[in-house]
């Protein structure tokens, strides 16, 4: 009779939850990253033809277009696609693209709701990054901090010898 052999391994512990989380976090890095990349480049070269919207978005759009204020957009979507694209200061870039998010939320929930979809899958992929960078912020969060009232330096006095 033949005996089946079985092998067990009890010391082996794999955690397959923290590698999802990392490789769901690096997904989301570099598309986010890549997303900013992209539209920080189309504001300055125009490879991805958009026609301009109607109405109130237009109008929106407009001013800022003719203010200069979208280049200054679109120079911060560059930097912080770069950054995170690299893997570095990524709380920095965090906390550079959050405003802007918020912004593409606001104007496409108030005015041109058919880019809502991407601006929620930008917005789902930011709070993944940011919950793998979430100790960086964590002085943010707190609801009181002790302040110091001022450096605590040893104030010596020279005396010269003459």
């Amino acid at each position: 009779m033949l005996r089946q052999k079985t092998w067990s391994f009890p010391g082996a512990t794999y955690r397959t939850d923290h590698t999802g989380m990392k490789i769901l976090t690096h997904i989301s890095r570099f598309l986010l990253g890549f997303i900013f990349l992209v539209f920080g480049l189309n504001g300055f070269l125009h490879f991805i033809p958009m026609p301009p919207p109607s109405g109130v978005a237009g109008q929106f759009l407009g001013s800022m277009f003719v203010t200069k204020y979208l280049l200054f957009i679109f120079a911060i979507q560059l930097i912080g696609g770069v950054l995170l694209l690299i893997n570095r200061y990524v709380p920095l870039a965090l906390t550079i693209l959050g405003p802007i998010i918020v912004n593409i939320l606001l104007f496409h929930s108030l005015m041109n709701p058919e880019g809502l979809g991407l601006a929620l899958f930008v917005t789902i992929l930011w709070a993944a990054v940011f919950a793998s960078v979430r100790s960086a912020f964590a002085g943010i969060f707190e609801a009181r901090v002790e302040t110091k009232t001022g450096p605590e330096h040893r104030h010596s006095r020279v005396v010269s010898p003459a």
